[in-house]
């Protein structure tokens, strides 16, 4: 620790060596791999071209600026209002299923009374989070495929007429809110179930003796002690609600434009024109844009939080 010395100045400790040291590694290697590459901000605001005989940041200095001409493209298209509207609603939808399931997951596993059963649970519910977004899409298609789909197949044998799943847009918002939250419910009930597993077990022993039931020890025992990494959970994931999951809308959907409506996101639709156009700097502008708006919705929800509960928030 810093000492204060006489004539009022701070020397450094042996301890603040140490600890500086030991800290190196982790400050190095996000000084390279965080804080260097974004050098590449400059490429949202230049016509960047790889020039022959040049490397890339020769390239990245000899380009033109064009100020704010590569965003244009996310405001000028006729569908700006779809893909923001999709991104941000599912977005909504994701954050709230995001911390209520696994929350209710967490608590349910960690009443039962068999470990055995309770590690089997959660590997069960974790192990879709391993799985691709490509793989998921063929299961998905196991399932809807018009022709030899598990779904079709069963609406035969009842003698209804087969769906064109890919065809009709009605059905993908309750499709891909499914899987998403099919996907990550595993892991945030980890991280859930983690915090509830550090719980001092004197609460509930205290409780026993006072009489009250599993939901009085739920309500008034598990959810208060959770709040803090409930609400960091739920900061950090508005951060995320100008970005979607690609996989997720262009892999399951199988980039069908028969549902466009109800499939396009910021980052979808982005992709598309890059391939189109293979311009990098609309897709290091749109990446740009959509950190710096992150950036202030977790500053505004931290606020808001701290403004409601003082004692919690991310910072």
């Amino acid at each position: 620790m810093k000492k204060e010395s006489k004539k009022g100045r701070f020397r450094v400790s042996r301890d603040d060596i140490e600890l500086t040291l030991l800290s190196l590694p982790t400050l190095i290697w996000y000084a390279v791999f965080s804080f260097l590459p974004m050098i590449g901000i400059l490429i949202a605001f230049k016509d960047f071209r790889i020039k022959p005989g040049q490397g890339f940041i020769r390239s990245l200095i000899s380009s033109e600026w064009v100020g704010l001409t590569n965003f244009e493209f996310l405001f000028k298209t006729p569908d700006a209002f779809i893909i923001l509207r999709n991104t941000i609603l599912y977005n909504i939808v994701f954050i709230a299923l995001g911390v209520i399931i696994p929350v209710t997951l967490a608590i349910l596993i960690s009443q039962l009374y068999s470990r055995k059963l309770a590690k089997l649970c959660q590997t069960a519910m974790f192990l879709p989070h391993f799985l691709s977004w490509v793989v998921v899409s063929y299961f998905v298609f196991s399932f809807l495929s018009y022709d030899k789909g598990i779904v079709n197949q069963f609406l035969t044998n009842i003698d209804k007429s087969p769906i064109q799943w890919y065809m009709k847009e009605q059905y993908w918002p309750f499709i891909i809110i499914f899987m998403n939250t099919w996907k990550g419910m595993g892991y945030g009930m980890v991280v859930y179930l983690a915090a509830i597993t550090g719980i001092d077990q004197t609460y509930y022993e205290a409780a026993l003796i006072d009489g009250a039931t599993k939901f009085q020890q739920i309500k008034y025992i598990t959810l208060p002690l959770i709040k803090p990494i409930i609400i960091i959970m739920f900061i950090m994931a508005v951060g995320g609600i100008f970005k979607s999951d690609f996989g997720l809308f262009y892999q399951v959907p199988k980039n069908s434009g028969m549902i466009f409506n109800t499939t396009a996101t910021i980052d979808t639709y982005i992709y598309k024109a890059i391939e189109g156009t293979g311009s990098m700097a609309m897709s290091s502008a749109a990446a740009f844009l959509q950190s710096v708006i992150g950036c202030i919705t977790i500053v505004c929800a931290n606020t808001i939080v701290k403004k409601i509960d003082g004692e919690n928030g991310l910072f």
